[in-house]
């Protein structure tokens, strides 16, 4: 970690906290350049921002204050650093609705569709108790979803999926396509608040209440986006049926604080579908056909699945056929998979003892990584450390303070990261990583705590922990 930022993340945790931050785990990199921590000390918990866009900063913090007034479901804001480049929120937890999206083959159980209903609900209540006296002049980087705004998603298609992929198209025709979809767009009505990003990833549940965590791109548009964005998410496969089952519900819970025309909002509805679903597309060239990142071009094939569906079901009022054709040239390129099965990696971590030999890996496979932590200061050298375990703060401060175990550890983390990135995209379901030390009880267990906390954020990976010789700690740490 740089130590500008991790200086900064302790100043601005101690400001609020009046505690020290013993222990600051970074989170995994998503689709932004926005770095996460998670951070503790004493009896409080939050996570840790940091982002050089202050402008995209500006945005988040006025929004989330401004919700927070009104009671809506966003993180609290703790604290600012002076250079406006760090900031400190509330921690949720890691539980996203996106975790509860049903494996490959599954279908959609009735209890997430009662999750589906909560956040569609929240959503009504942000997009339009949330609109009165926003601040839209912190938007960034538009105030509205406008005609350019959309440009600008139809262009991402454009070039970081068509032409990446070398495409023949006509241009001609497709910038004649696109001009007549953006005159029928913007007849929809923009009167509210839309979060440009509302997919299951970003929402949070805590509580059993979901909360809204990415709203940084929000601006006043077409409420319709952000309910195409969280029904149509390309990985969800949520079936045609229990769309249009939650679209409806949608609807009602909108009519509780506007009067919406129901028919003029389905009439443009299926156009921001088709809007978002190539929008998507663009994002998935550029993350994962440039970036290289596995996930994304996972995505695609489920994204073009969601495509195929709009142009065979929808009469759309304005002529997309070019758009429609140039896509077909690219689903023999990404096929959906022939057998649906889960892709999760199971990432098992153990901390032990060297005096009780090796893990056993459970999965069969055999392989993994082991690290020997023993070359680290041990704090069971020491009568206060000695009844502790890794998870009491004393001890990881002293493993932070005077072992040097955050230099130890960063290379593990960067080995671990790049194997779960090969594992997640060669479709591999086991991984193993074990911390050994001399007993078992401290450095092993504070690695292993640690590196458990980073793969817990990671879409397609579960994270088993295990410490083995728990039975052999002292009572009150068992």
């Amino acid at each position: 970690m740089d130590n500008q930022i991790e200086q900064g993340i302790k100043k601005l945790f101690r400001e609020w906290a009046f505690a020290e931050a013993e222990n600051i785990v970074p989170l995994p990199l998503a689709g932004s350049s926005r770095r996460y921590f998670r951070v503790s000390g004493g009896d409080k918990q939050a996570i840790a921002t940091w982002n050089e866009d202050l402008k995209e900063n500006k945005a988040f913090l006025d929004f989330s204050r401004h919700f927070d007034q009104l009671g809506l479901a966003v993180p609290a804001i703790y604290g600012l650093s002076a250079n406006g480049y760090l900031y400190l929120q509330e921690d949720l937890g890691a539980h996203s609705l996106y975790k509860d999206l049903p494996a490959d083959g599954e279908t959609f159980g009735p209890n997430l569709i009662e999750k589906y209903k909560l956040v569609l609900a929240e959503l009504a209540r942000i997009q339009i108790l949330g609109d009165k006296d926003l601040p839209y002049e912190s938007a960034y980087p538009a105030a509205r979803f406008d005609r350019t705004a959309m440009r600008w998603d139809l262009d991402y298609f454009k070039y970081f999926y068509l032409k990446l992929q070398e495409v023949p198209f006509d241009e001609a025709a497709l910038e004649q396509a696109y001009n007549a979809l953006l005159d029928w767009l913007m007849e929809a009505p923009a009167w509210y608040f839309m979060l440009r990003d509302c997919q299951s990833r970003n929402v949070i549940f805590q509580g059993g209440k979901p909360y809204f965590i990415d709203y940084q791109g929000g601006r006043k548009g077409p409420v319709a986006y952000d309910v195409a964005s969280l029904l149509w998410q390309a990985k969800a496969q949520m079936p045609a049926e229990v769309r249009e089952q939650l679209l409806d519900y949608y609807m009602g819970e909108v009519q509780q604080y506007s009067d919406i025309d129901k028919a003029r909002f389905r009439k443009s509805y299926y156009g921001f579908v088709l809007l978002r679903t190539l929008q998507v597309l663009g994002a998935y060239g550029f993350r994962g056909l440039v970036q290289k990142k596995p996930h994304f071009i996972q995505s695609i094939p489920f994204a073009l699945e969601n495509a195929r569906w709009l142009f065979a079901q929808v009469d759309f009022p304005v002529d997309v056929s070019v758009i429609e054709e140039a896509l077909s040239k690219t689903y023999n390129s990404f096929p959906m998979p022939a057998e649906q099965k889960s892709t999760d990696l199971t990432v098992r971590i153990t901390s032990f003892s060297y005096k009780r030999g090796l893990p056993e890996d459970p999965s069969g496979n055999g392989g993994g990584y082991i690290f020997d932590c023993r070359p680290l200061l041990n704090p069971g050298r020491f009568e206060e450390y000695k009844p502790l375990t890794g998870l009491n703060a004393g001890v990881q401060q002293f493993l932070k303070e005077k072992s040097g175990i955050g230099d130890f550890l960063e290379p593990v983390f960067t080995l671990v990261d790049r194997a779960v990135d090969t594992y997640l995209e060669r479709e591999f379901t086991d991984l193993q990583v074990s911390f050994g030390c001399t007993g078992g009880q401290h450095r092993s267990v504070f690695s292993a705590e640690q590196l458990a906390a980073r793969l817990a954020q990671r879409e397609g990976v579960t994270v088993e922990l295990k410490h083995r010789e728990r039975s052999f700690w002292p009572e009150n740490q068992a």
